[in-house]
């Protein structure tokens, strides 16, 4: 009963924070984004007290509990583990007794203190284990689902809220490649020996693995009924039951319930209390059967043929008034950091890279960083404006963070945030090079921060009435940028017509900026 309690529970988290990922009207969060807050990580990023506390308290009553139900890299290693125990012949399908990997364990956790307290952002970013299943649901399965969901509305010719056609995008190759080498290196070590990940190279494991042995609730072995039969060391995924001398370790233990399942003896319990030993405790010989028992390497890496195909997916990038040539990507000498992540220095500090906001931003202008904010900050979110702009109605980003790398923004306090400011480059613009008019960028700009001059005379253009008609007015006027209103919001960069390089676009800000 209490494996199949844990399932339950394993696979509802899992699939609710799969779909904050995937969903495309952004409903779930409003009733279940808590589930992100939860991760551990991100709670450690975000000084979310309560969290860590009620986690670190999970963990002293029912040990490591949190990995095989919360964590989604965790029920994602189970899941490939489940099939492969499945498919594998009976002598390889069996998992054996090994000693804990403690010296490499503990430098992988003091790597990843060093990277936190640093603000060295790669390293959290890879270590973490939410941002590792992040970015596989973003980068391999978000596709798939918009493709999905494409085909649905255009099948049953449905358009709400919830069912909308989507766009189906790739964030970024270093991202995407970075997210399949994430699939195929944790699910081959599930394939092969169950938690092997989770009890070696993850650091949330090993900060609760050594919490866990102080839990009240743990898995006991009775020696005064057991027989030494081994099942329960060949059904452990954590490798951690030393079924010769009785005893778990309790480190690597993820409290799956595995082994109460397996023991037909009913020698092992889940209990606060460690059975008394037998006062003249026999010798029990187990009949040698080295060779059946150990575990041999034979995976073919089925999650590869899905990364084939994900790679044929074509992105689907078109102007639809310049169709002709394709507005390039500025590179910016200082990017432009999301609305509430109030520098790159807190976006360092606390950013897991798990892509949430990329995924959920309904414009699809933050993508995954390349080397913009330098190598220690590789995958964290920047803004780019060749498909839109940052709507100042919309605050969806500091609403999915559950690190508080982009933290919570009112509409209000939005339009207030300076994320960088237009620059003005005469020699791109339409008006100077091709005397044409063009307002685009003053007609667009939300918060008046463009006025507009005369081309030749340099004398600002006062208009006779609000923003009226550029066709009625034979005018050639060129843009004018008040950074003092100008919040970055990209508008002007995005609307502006000039090709291959916009006349205008935004620079961001180091820190971000309050404006009237």
């Amino acid at each position: 009963m209490l494996k199949k309690i844990r399932i339950v529970i394993a696979v509802i988290c899992f699939v609710i924070i799969v779909l904050l990922f995937l969903d495309i009207s952004g409903v779930l969060h409003k009733n279940f984004a808590f589930l992100a807050e939860l991760q551990f990580v991100p709670a450690l990023l975000a000084l979310n007290v309560i969290v860590l506390i009620a986690l670190v308290a999970l963990t002293l009553v029912f040990g490591r509990i949190y990995c095989s139900t919360i964590c989604p890299t965790g029920v994602y290693q189970d899941i490939v583990a489940f099939f492969a125990r499945r498919i594998k012949s009976r002598k390889t399908r069996r998992y054996t007794y090994s000693a804990a990997k403690t010296v490499l364990r503990l430098v992988i956790l003091a790597i990843f203190i060093v990277g936190v307290v640093a603000g060295i952002g790669i390293i959290s970013a890879i270590l973490d284990p939410y941002g590792a299943s992040g970015r596989m649901v973003t980068e391999l399965l978000s596709p798939i689902y918009v493709a999905t969901n494409n085909l649905f509305v255009k099948i049953f010719g449905i358009q709400s809220y919830t069912f909308a056609s989507a766009e189906i995008w790739m964030k970024g190759l270093f991202s995407f490649i970075l997210a399949v080498l994430t699939l195929l290196i944790i699910g081959y070590l599930a394939w092969r020996s169950g938690r092997t990940y989770c009890n070696t190279f993850c650091p949330v494991g090993t900060i609760l693995g050594y919490l866990s042995k102080f839990s009240l609730l743990k898995i006991h072995i009775d020696p005064n009924t057991c027989t030494t039969c081994g099942r329960c060391t060949r059904d452990c995924k954590a490798s951690c039951i030393d079924f010769k001398n009785h005893t778990v370790d309790y480190t690597r233990c993820v409290a799956c319930y595995n082994c109460i399942e397996s023991c037909r003896d009913n020698s092992i319990t889940y209990s606060f209390r460690k059975p008394a030993k037998k006062q003249q405790p026999e010798i029990v010989e187990v009949a040698p059967d080295n060779n059946s028992r150990r575990q041999f390497l034979i995976t073919s890496l089925l999650v590869s043929a899905t990364a084939a195909e994900l790679t044929a997916q074509e992105v689907r990038r078109s102007m639809i008034k310049f169709p002709a040539v394709r507005k390039d990507r500025y590179k910016r000498s200082v990017p432009v950091s999301p609305p509430g992540s109030l520098s790159h220095n807190n976006l360092n500090d606390k950013c897991t890279a798990c892509l949430l906001c990329v995924n959920q931003c309904p414009d699809k202008i933050i993508r995954p960083s390349i080397n913009e904010y330098g190598w220690t900050a590789v995958m964290q979110p920047t803004l780019s404006f060749e498909r839109g702009y940052c709507r100042t109605d919309c605050t969806v980003c500091s609403d999915v963070c559950p690190t508080d790398a982009i933290t919570k923004l009112t509409k209000e306090n939005k339009t207030k945030t300076a994320m960088g400011n237009a620059v003005y480059v005469r020699e791109n613009c339409i008006v100077v090079k091709d005397d044409v008019n063009c307002d685009g960028c003053w007609r667009i700009c939300p918060t008046d921060a463009i006025t507009r001059e005369f081309r030749d005379g340099g004398a600002t253009y006062i208009p006779p009435v609000d923003k009226p008609d550029a066709n009625t007015v034979d005018l050639r006027l060129v843009p004018v940028v008040d950074k003092n209103k100008c919040i970055g919001c990209g508008a002007c960069e995005y609307i502006c017509p000039a090709r291959p390089l916009a006349a205008i676009f935004v620079e961001g800000y180091e820190k971000h900026l309050t404006v009237n």
